[in-house]
């Protein structure tokens, strides 16, 4: 069988997939540079949809996670940060190949794979994640307003409706300039916990020491709770279904050869990013570690760390740089999720909304429970949901994972760009990894 190019007949015997180009509005909007001798050039091109992505692995929901492990456990789960951070560049890596080789996301191409009860499902599974993640955007954002503002939580939690105002303004601009906001607002977030680690001044040794397992992630309940939420604030679900869509913005040469060159393109733009994310999450636990740890001082809420960092560090400015960067974390992860779930609705199920519209609905699904629980609980209650949320997004994990790996290690589907036998063994690798933490934690949760 010759290798996919694009017709979603050939992908697979089910009922074909709707062939509207991915992402909407902005296939192949961007040009790449043609000839030898140009690759920074086309670096430069191809840098973008892997920042875009990173977002996702540095949104609030990550912050709780990072703060409640730094602060009880010191530096220890620095170590699981990493090992995700690195599952995660060889799942965006095979997610960029996906889009690139078939022409196709991963939502389109499990619609034409599957049948349709277990595509619903997928979509169902993948609405969860994305509403999941929204909700630990609508908590940040709202935590960050009542930090910086003086904004009750509640009202914080409402005002978050309005940030579709924002996509729609960064969508008009073109992809290009939405690529560029996100790219300033990392920079600003990377700057803050530059910061804050010169501030703080960490134990380099102990730094060095966290980056290595121990058993104790696994045998101690607690720490393994906060692993699994650790792995599901970075590996996120939806953004296997993001990248594998936005890097059709470029218009590259159809080729093998083009393919080739944008897969290596693709994959490095990604690693880079990724690359600070690491940076970024891992400042996160470090901070919480070199700040509250040592003093005893176990932070599971993000309103304790801010009103902490400055006493403890002796820096007045260091909970104002804190929220702003918390602020920035959720304005970011706002417009991607909003990308991510057209990309899935549009792939699973043909159904074309308007990004207002589908940016309304997943907020107001995410506001409802927010609303309630901080009502009801207050910031305490807000912070719980946090890291529960990030734990959803953990169980969803395997549902987007194995398709991926399936798909791009199929050679009758990829054809010369199927997964050589050592990547496939790596990636199968990271699956069964996921699946064993997520059973680990499904058993310990009944």
């Amino acid at each position: 069988m010759p290798p996919f190019v694009g017709d979603p007949a050939d992908f697979a015997s089910a009922p074909p997939t709707p062939t509207a180009p991915s992402p909407p509005g902005a296939f192949r909007t961007i040009s790449v540079p043609q000839g030898a001798g140009q690759f920074w050039r086309k670096l430069g091109t191809f840098a973008g949809p892997g920042y875009l992505v990173a977002v996702g692995y540095m949104d609030p929901g990550n912050w709780a996670t990072d703060l409640a492990g730094g602060s009880a456990f010191g530096y220890t789960l620095l170590s699981v940060i990493l090992l995700s951070n690195l599952m995660a560049m060889v799942l965006q890596a095979l997610s960029a190949r996906l889009g690139i080789v078939t022409g196709l996301d991963l939502a389109q191409a499990c619609r034409a794979h599957y049948s349709p009860p277990i595509r619903m499902l997928l979509w169902a599974l993948c609405e969860v994640a994305i509403i999941a993640c929204d909700l630990a955007e609508v908590i940040g954002t709202a935590i960050a307003l009542q930090l910086l503002f003086g904004v009750p939580l509640v009202a914080g939690v409402l005002l978050t409706a309005l940030d579709v105002l924002l996509i729609l303004a960064l969508q008009r601009l073109g992809f290009r300039q939405l690529e560029a906001f996100i790219v300033a607002l990392l920079i600003l977030i990377a700057g803050c916990f530059a910061l804050e680690l010169a501030w703080a001044q960490p134990s380099i040794a102990a730094i060095g020491a966290g980056l290595i397992p121990t058993p104790a992630i696994v045998t101690n309940p607690a720490m393994l709770y906060l692993a699994i939420g650790i792995l599901g604030a970075t590996v996120m679900p939806h953004n296997l279904y993001l990248h594998s869509s936005i890097v059709q913005t470029r218009r590259f040469e159809r080729s093998e050869a083009g393919k080739r060159e944008a897969v290596k393109l693709a994959t490095i733009d990604s690693t880079l990013a990724l690359t600070l994310a690491l940076f970024i999450n891992a400042s996160i636990l470090i901070l919480a570690a070199s700040a509250f740890h040592g003093s005893g001082n176990r932070v599971a809420e993000i309103g304790d760390a801010f009103n902490l960092l400055a006493p403890t560090l002796g820096v007045g400015a260091a909970g104002i740089v804190f929220a702003l960067a918390l602020l920035a974390s959720g304005q970011n992860s706002t417009v991607t999720g909003t990308l991510a779930g057209q990309i899935v609705m549009e792939g699973f199920l043909d159904i074309r909304l308007a990004p207002w519209a589908r940016r309304l609905i997943t907020r107001v699904a995410a506001i409802v429970p927010a609303v309630i629980v901080a009502m009801l609980y207050g910031e305490g209650g807000t912070a719980k949901l946090l890291i529960l949320s990030q734990v959803v997004l953990s169980l969803q994990l395997p549902f987007a994972v194995v398709p991926l790996v399936m798909f791009t290690s199929d050679k009758a589907k990829m054809g010369n760009f199927a997964n050589a036998g050592w990547l496939k063994l790596a990636a199968w690798f990271i699956t069964f990894v996921i699946v064993g933490l997520n059973g680990f934690l499904f058993i310990g949760l009944l």
